[in-house]
């Protein structure tokens, strides 16, 4: 009944939908396997993507070739960019997505994609023969053959959903869990621990009173996430902000005696960056009032989202509660929120290639590596699925360090320190953030992914032509000078400090009130120089100029990180024999295993002590 493939992907959430897509894009024969057709790539929690330094984390996807820039793009109903009062190493975009045509733009481009098949079924379990994965075996009994396979299962393992006192098993309200696997894999050596994640309450849009809100609406100006030409809406749906109060949090204080969080039901570490209404009011008992999103599901549902009142407490408290916030008064709910528990194995048991150490050719990615968000599976599910086709085709994997994007940072976070609670990328996770800003992803990563096949030919193109362009501009602005007479009208204009005699644009540049394109508009002469190129180049030429001083020390910071990634420390290196070593620095390395004396540096509990012995140990 099936063929024998070259990779298998188990679950079609973000994470599974970029493995599926890397690997069959890149030639592999591949099968996608989803419990349901009808929800691949759905946004189980709220409709929207990217955000702080989530932004920058699909603008690299995207410049790899991935698909979650694209689909983006195509479903979204706002756009902003976030930060921008912040320098550009901050500046992060988010869409805000239509629900329903993510999922169908998602499911139409993988059905686009060479290579790639799909069965709706559950996978009971992976065939392991000698420590190594042949396929897997389904809910129906069938056995599918496969030279790797990715585990993607999101929070479908063993999950429980809680909503008050009541509990069921489920991954996502209104689709069953999965078992079978977690307990194999344990049976195979592998550690599994538990985690929590939540979300809100949905509500009937028709039943809120916006004029008691603030409205959030998006940008004139719409970036996107794709680097290449996709539509944009001619028009956007605003957001709205509104507050919850002390009248709010004293009702939902009156359900703690039913919370499955705080009468310890729920097992699972939850979020920190991302905690429930009635763990805010609880850890920030000084705070009268936290701030809700509301947000719109799409263009034609009257479907909202209630960003920020994530719950579990019983219904009828977070129905009573609910109904004081302003503008709320006579809410109807769709449906409750719900707290959901599920499995997840700590990252520190995988390569970098996030093939698992125990078993050969068996990729984890995603929220079974204890990530939350669908930007951190997405990235994931891309670089398992091109390491997947690239280890069975004896190629080499690739391993993004840190100076070279966001999700090499968060690769490293995991292999190196695991985690303890759902990960969650921030901007400040990043030691080289000015290098990776998200408006150069495509200079920093496309022509990888050209080399990959994952690229397209245009999108190699279409950055060579950037690359070229900025360079021609910052000539111009290193070799342009401007008098007195040209610029000090406008210096003037902008209160910013006269100049007495001829200056160059590129130092003109560096007062951080002087933006170019303001100041073609202002300079003829340099505005003839520079007319016909895109603002994107523009606006690219002159954050390189502004901000040299801070790349080029990045840049010296990358060198000596790369010196310690270069010392590459033997697979089978003992380190119980190194009696200068404290026990809990052997115990950690030997977890581990790092593969070089920088990743041994970035393991929790290892201090620079232990990476010098490890030096001289090792005859450095």
């Amino acid at each position: 009944m099936f063929q024998e493939y070259d990779l298998i992907v188990v679950g079609a959430g973000h994470a599974g939908s970029e493995a599926a897509a890397a690997a069959a894009n890149m030639g592999s024969k591949t099968l996608l396997i989803t419990m349901n057709m009808q929800t691949i790539a759905q946004m189980s929690c709220n409709p929207a993507m990217g955000g702080i330094a989530k932004g920058q984390i699909v603008r690299e996807i995207d410049a790899l070739g991935g698909y979650s820039g694209i689909v983006s793009d195509l479903s979204m109903i706002q756009f902003r960019m976030l930060n921008r009062s912040k320098g550009p190493a901050m500046w992060s975009p988010r869409t805000q997505n239509d629900r329903m045509l993510f999922s169908l733009k998602w499911r139409e481009m993988l059905e686009k994609t060479p290579n790639l098949d799909f069965y709706q079924d559950i996978v009971k379990s992976i065939v392991v023969r000698n420590n190594k994965v042949f396929g897997v075996i389904t809910g129906l009994g069938h056995e599918i053959r496969s030279k790797a396979v990715v585990l993607t299962n999101g929070t479908f393992l063993n999950g429980i959903i809680h909503v008050g006192e009541k509990n069921f098993g489920g991954g996502r309200m209104g689709e069953r869990s999965a078992s079978g696997l977690t307990e194999q894999l344990v049976s195979l050596g592998f550690e599994s621990q538990r985690l929590k994640t939540g979300t809100p309450p949905r509500v009937d849009g028709r039943s809120l009173d916006y004029s008691k809100m603030e409205e959030q609406p998006g940008d004139k100006e719409i970036t996107g996430f794709s680097f290449l030409e996709t539509s944009k809406p001619q028009n956007q749906r605003s957001c709205w902000i509104t507050y919850t109060n002390k009248k709010v949090h004293d009702i939902l204080k009156t359900g703690f005696d039913k919370s499955p969080m705080f009468t310890g039901r729920i097992e699972g570490t939850g979020p920190r960056y991302c905690p429930s209404i009635e763990d805010k009011i609880n850890r920030f008992s000084d705070k009268e009032r936290h701030q809700l999103f509301v947000e719109p599901e799409g263009w034609s549902t009257i479907e909202v989202y209630v960003n920020g009142f994530s719950t579990s407490l019983p219904e009828e408290v977070q129905y009573e509660a609910i109904r004081i916030i302003p503008g709320f008064e006579n809410a109807k709910i769709f449906r409750p929120g719900y707290a959901i528990e599920y499995d997840y194995f700590p990252p520190t048991q995988l390569y970098y290639s996030l093939e698992t150490r125990l078993i050969e050719n068996l990729f984890f990615a995603g929220q079974i590596n204890g990530t939350t968000g669908y930007e951190e599976a997405a990235c994931q599910g891309l670089i398992a699925g091109i390491n997947a086709h690239q280890k069975i085709n004896s190629l080499e994997p690739l391993i993004l360090k840190r100076s070279d994007a966001y999700i090499g940072v968060l690769i490293d976070d995991l292999i190196s320190k695991g985690t303890k609670e759902p990960y969650r990328m921030f901007t400040s996770r990043a030691e080289f953030r000015t290098l990776l800003r998200q408006d150069n992803a495509d200079l920093r990563l496309t022509q990888l992914g050209y080399r990959l096949g994952l690229a397209s030919q245009k999108r190699m193109e279409q950055a060579r032509i950037k690359k070229e362009s900025v360079d021609r501009i910052k000539m111009v602005l290193e070799t342009l000078t401007l008098e007195p007479e040209e610029i000090n009208p406008y210096l003037e204009k902008i209160n910013s400090s006269q100049i007495f005699e001829k200056q160059k644009v590129q130092k003109i540049l560096l007062r951080p009130e002087i933006e170019l394109i303001d100041l073609m508009l202002m300079c003829p002469r340099l505005e003839n120089l520079l007319i016909g190129y895109k603002k994107e180049y523009l606006e690219q030429a002159s954050i390189q100029i502004k901000y040299d001083v801070y790349i080029e020390k990045e840049k010296e910071l990358v060198k000596k990180m790369v010196l310690l990634e270069e010392l590459q420390i033997p697979e089978n290196f003992d380190y119980k024999k190194i009696v200068a070593l404290g026990n809990e620095a052997r115990e950690k390395l030997n977890n581990v295993k790092p593969r070089t004396l920088g990743q041994a540096s970035r393991i929790s509990g290892i201090n620079p002590s232990d990476v010098q012995i490890l030096m001289v140990y090792m005859g450095r």
